[in-house]
């Protein structure tokens, strides 16, 4: 199949949708990414030759040429091992990522670091304009590459660029100790539409652009000097709530769902964590909290258990390898302490599964544990109700993740505090059936009407939107 050479509609992240892999024969292959943002974007981008510009993954100095798969422009850029370093690692993950996520590890600021962000960030834009067609819709994803709509505009003024920021957006005072603050929010700037998990992150946002910047805002928008206007608004994301159902349903994952609590022994209770192994995740606090309600005999192992999947990620930056570290041990000494011959206490799992496996153990759980510290959404959540079929089952939920505001009916806990973690865990496995069948219907509904199809269709009506916020003036869909 040709490559075209231009698209309407241009997707840049920092990642492909696809990952590389190397076939028996030896020759290089792609397979794609699971994730509900490729889910809602593909039939799009399918239908109307978009493109999709991100890192393939690897160090190659020379990126591979563009290619169509499933219907989709690929366009990689490519990063060297030490932009990887300075860039991924540093800039995104060892300065924004803690800054963004409420300080819960200390944030490094290097001007390398920086530096290495201001040069791909460039990269990305330089390659996004030659690829948009003239007066195409760029859409921009997440905190790796908040330089590139206001590096785009000056490229391409042509164009209707749109940032949609995945994670949490910090508080003033939090953001402002950024050395590069005003940098990033003038790169925002170069949008015609920012959007955020959650209004409190766009509020923050417009308030910084006033105090730093000095451009005149009013609500949810700003005016710049040039006449243009800057919407920040909130877009909570979502999941592929119908495929996951679909996919709950499905004769071998009802099979496997049996297969994993008979592995278990068949407790009353299974609790479930699923997460990246990373610190804002709250995994250690959890663990040791359901270790502590062994220990006091709230739960008995004999009825309760705790399977945590622990996906590995980042595993070159030393603060990852500390956490791997520290929950090892801590897993090894409440199963010590605790497990009996073929029922451990905890099952933990440090690796990457299916989304076929995680529909099982979705539905093999009786109560979901999701417990970050800061989520801008945590869509792990909404995985586990979209599974739950019966409307039976408990979420345990954190205050702190974007999804409190939407799962209302969850039951909800500061992930800070390790008693009231306690007596919520107990709580949500001993409620009656009646009290988790009337949480799980409401949040069921949530999650199944406001799916991620829905979300990328309001955001993108919203960016190829021209009028003044007048929904008389609003123009049919693009796409």
């Amino acid at each position: 199949m040709s490559v075209p050479s231009t698209a309407d509609l241009v997707v840049v992240a920092n990642r492909l949708p696809v990952d590389r892999v190397v076939e028996p024969d030896g020759s290089i292959g792609w397979r794609r990414s699971p994730g509900g943002l490729v889910t809602a974007l593909e039939p799009v981008m399918r239908s109307h030759d978009g493109a999709w510009i991100g890192w393939p993954g690897g160090t190659d100095e020379i990126a591979p040429e563009p290619f169509v798969e499933d219907g989709m422009m690929l366009v990689p850029i490519s990063l060297s091992e030490q932009e990887v370093e300075e860039f991924y690692e540093g800039f995104s993950n060892g300065t924004l990522w803690p800054l963004y996520h409420d300080l819960v590890a200390k944030p490094e600021f290097h001007r390398e670091w920086w530096e290495a962000y201001v040069a791909i960030n460039e990269r990305f834009a330089r390659r996004a304009a030659e690829v948009a067609a003239e007066n195409a819709a760029v859409w921009v994803q997440d905190y790796q590459l908040q330089l590139v709509p206001q590096m785009l505009r000056e490229l391409r003024p042509d164009l209707r660029i749109g940032f949609y920021l995945h994670i949490p957006f910090p508080p003033t005072e939090l953001f402002q100790q950024l050395p590069w603050r005003r940098q990033i929010l003038e790169g925002l700037l170069g949008s015609d539409l920012i959007g955020f998990q959650l209004g409190g992150g766009a509020a923050n946002f417009v308030r910084l652009v006033r105090q730093r910047v000095g451009h005149k805002t009013h609500r949810d928008t700003v005016h710049l000097p040039d006449g243009r206007v800057v919407r920040a608004a909130p877009f909570p994301i979502s999941i592929d709530a119908r495929g996951f159902e679909e996919l709950a349903r499905s004769a071998p994952v009802e099979a496997r769902a049996r297969e994993i609590r008979a592995q278990l022994g068949d407790p009353d209770t299974v609790f479930l964590g699923i997460d990246r192994l990373d610190y804002t995740k709250g995994i250690y606090a959890r663990l040791r909290a359901f270790g502590e309600l062994l220990r006091d005999h709230r739960l008995d192992v004999e009825q309760a258990t705790f399977v945590q999947v622990a996906t590995p990620s980042r595993e070159r930056v030393e603060q990852y390898r500390q956490l791997r570290d520290e929950t090892d041990r801590l897993v090894g000494r409440i199963n010590g302490d605790h497990g009996r011959l073929g029922h451990p206490a905890i099952s933990y799992l440090h690796s990457s599964y299916p989304r076929e496996e995680m529909a099982a153990l979705y539905r093999a759980a009786d109560v979901m544990v999701v417990t970050p510290y800061r989520d801008g959404m945590n869509l792990v959540a909404k995985e586990y109700v979209a599974c739950r079929l019966e409307d039976d089952g408990a979420l345990v939920l954190s205050e702190f993740a974007g999804a409190a505001d939407e799962l209302r009916q969850a039951w909800l806990v500061n992930p800070y505090d390790l008693n009231g973690m306690k007596d919520t865990l107990v709580e949500a496995a001993s409620a009656s059936h009646k009290e988790k069948h009337r949480r799980m219907r409401a949040m069921r509904r949530q999650v199944m009407e406001n799916d991620v199809k829905r979300w990328a269709d309001a955001f993108l009506d919203e960016l190829l939107y021209d009028g003044e916020h007048d929904p008389s003036l609003r123009p049919p869909p693009r796409f």
